[in-house]
């Protein structure tokens, strides 16, 4: 007699479930919070042409960017936070630390303009004479310039009766429609009226991009942009804008 043979056990097929991918566009609220807490980190005033607006549309862009890096399987906040936090140090590294004199961090500096080793900071010291030949100028053109210097100019502007902003604003909006070209308008639209970020402008007008690490919708708002920016001035040098 033939031993019975073991019946085979069916393994069952096990189905992986897919996993939604999420997207940057999901946490857009998430991240602009996580960028509004942050505000309290920019309290460099020396930086006046540049504020915590235009920071924080250059922390989205990086967040964007950086996406990719993103680990789905944790937590998103704690990984918003550590690339809010090093592109801030970044920002301030790249757009103030780097300028600054030497004598700053130096320990000989007495003051604001001593020196104990030189008497005053000057060529004679080696680190400020390479500061002063290639970021001094550098340093001049990051620095506010103090408004006393141009009193008649702030005089005029705070005394003019004649200039409405708002009314300015919208006369130029009715001339930019007249000149530009229907998405045009509606990236100008979105842009300058509505006051939208940039990535949000490209989504709404159904832009994308198959290029790695790069922003949907970015060659067609840089292209547009500028653009926008030509017509203005033709409008302004051809006297075509009343503004006041």
């Amino acid at each position: 007699m033939n031993p019975k043979k073991p019946k085979k056990i069916a393994k069952k097929k096990t189905t992986k479930k897919r996993v939604k991918k999420l997207r940057y566009e999901d946490f857009s609220e998430v991240i602009n919070e996580e960028i509004a807490k942050k505000r309290y980190k920019w309290n460099l005033t020396s930086l006046a042409w540049i504020d915590f607006e235009d920071v924080s549309q250059i922390l989205r862009f990086h967040i964007f960017k950086k996406w990719h890096l993103y680990d789905q399987t944790k937590s998103i906040k704690p990984w918003i936070r550590t690339i809010i936090a090093n592109q801030i140090k970044n920002l301030v590294r790249n757009h103030y630390t780097n300028f600054i004199k030497p004598c700053s961090k130096c320990e000989a500096a007495k003051g604001e303009n001593g020196c104990q080793i030189y008497e005053t900071q000057c060529g004679a010291c080696p680190l400020y004479k390479n500061w002063e030949k290639n970021k001094k100028a550098g340093f001049a053109a990051k620095m506010p310039v103090p408004l006393e210097n141009y009193k008649q100019e702030v005089y005029h502007i705070e005394n003019s009766c004649n200039f409405d902003i708002e009314r300015s604003a919208e006369k130029l909006h009715v001339k930019m429609k007249e000149a530009l070209k229907p998405h045009e308008w509606k990236i100008y639209r979105f842009l300058y009226i509505e006051n939208l970020d940039e990535l949000v402008a490209a989504k709404k007008m159904g832009y994308k991009t198959s290029e790695k690490n790069k922003s949907p919708g970015y060659k067609q708002i840089k292209n547009a942009k500028k653009k926008i920016i030509e017509k203005a001035r033709e409008l302004l040098n051809n006297d075509e804008l009343d503004i006041f």
